[in-house]
């Protein structure tokens, strides 16, 4: 089976831009009951959080393809916040509600069936043969 890129962080990425150069708020929906998510616990309701990850929000904000990084305010104390890109469960704009859910297997780097090393079916012996269809 070959690596691919999952398609999530692509998708989340573009969607972040297009709220923001139309002046929206994004936000994201985060699984606050994945092991590597580092936010304030006491904020989740359901196992859930919301984050507004507009620039006046945050600071030094970091997207990559493996995680958000960013520092907010929580009750006024300043925090840093990780939040790895398969624990986001949605992007969407605070305004309209426009944006994306993600399903599970979007963050999938493994897609079936590219494996360059399996090799093509193999044609069938014999003399090939032709017939005309009406």
């Amino acid at each position: 089976m070959a690596t691919r890129s999952p398609l999530q962080p692509y998708l989340l990425i573009a969607y972040y831009e297009w709220m923001l150069d139309n002046d929206w708020t994004p936000q994201i929906l985060v699984d606050a009951s994945h092991p590597q998510v580092d936010i304030p616990k006491q904020f989740a309701n359901d196992g859930k959080i919301v984050l507004n990850i507009a620039p006046s929000a945050v600071g030094d904000f970091h997207m990559g393809h493996e995680a958000i990084s960013f520092k907010a305010r929580f009750s006024g104390s300043s925090l840093n916040i990780y939040v790895p890109m398969n624990s986001i469960l949605a992007i969407y704009t605070r305004e309209n509600d426009k944006g994306i859910m993600f399903s599970p297997d979007m963050y999938e780097g493994d897609i079936e069936g590219d494996d360059p090393n399996d090799e093509p079916p193999k044609p069938k012996k014999g003399k090939p043969s032709l017939k005309v269809v009406k």
